[in-house]
């Protein structure tokens, strides 16, 4: 185990889009990460056909320490997710209420699909994200807290915010009237 105090800072950092494709065969749902937002041909996997049918705007990126040069690799998160309130019953929104009191926002690390369903982003990488995040703020005031996505339990109906800027969060309210991500 590492005796490092990590000072994190933002390596490889690629802006771009959250692409949402579906297959209208089965419902299967895939996303990627692409430098546009220009809608894709349709393509085949498997059994499936996939056309572009949403897309958000966010950026990935790794991590790397300052004290003892160590670079950890996000190549598994293609961005974050803010929880805006939209389905009471959803975990990270239960999360996000009990954090509420101690002054503690909830993000989501957002994985690419299908893979994330079965394959969330470990909780060590998840620690090293709340860890960045916090280094950066007056934790006095506020923290925040990365969750996994596979606590979404219905996407189809999740009206989450995809972070887009490294400033990670903005001083303008979100608009009133959300529209789900699919």
């Amino acid at each position: 185990m590492s005796k490092c105090h990590h000072q994190w800072e933002m390596t490889n950092v690629k802006y771009g889009f959250v692409t949402f494709d579906k297959c209208f065969r089965n419902n299967a749902i895939k996303t990627n990460f692409s430098s546009t937002d220009t809608p894709g041909e349709e393509y085949r996997e498997g059994d499936c056909i996939f056309i572009r049918v949403e897309n958000a705007q966010s950026f990935t990126f790794d991590l790397h320490c300052t004290v003892c040069n160590r670079l950890e690799s996000f190549k598994e998160l293609m961005g974050l997710l803010q929880c805006t309130d939209c389905l009471p019953e959803c975990p990270v929104e239960v999360l996000q209420k009990e954090y509420a009191i101690k002054n503690t926002w909830i993000f989501v690390a957002f994985g690419y699909l299908p893979e994330a369903n079965t394959k969330p982003i470990p909780d060590h990488k998840l620690d090293i994200l709340t860890v960045y995040f916090n280094q950066r703020r007056d934790t006095s005031r506020s923290k925040i807290k990365i969750v996994p996505f596979n606590l979404i339990q219905n996407l189809s109906r999740c009206k989450g915010e995809f972070i887009h800027d490294v400033g990670m969060l903005s001083a303008e309210p979100p608009p009133q009237e959300r529209k789900p991500l699919l």
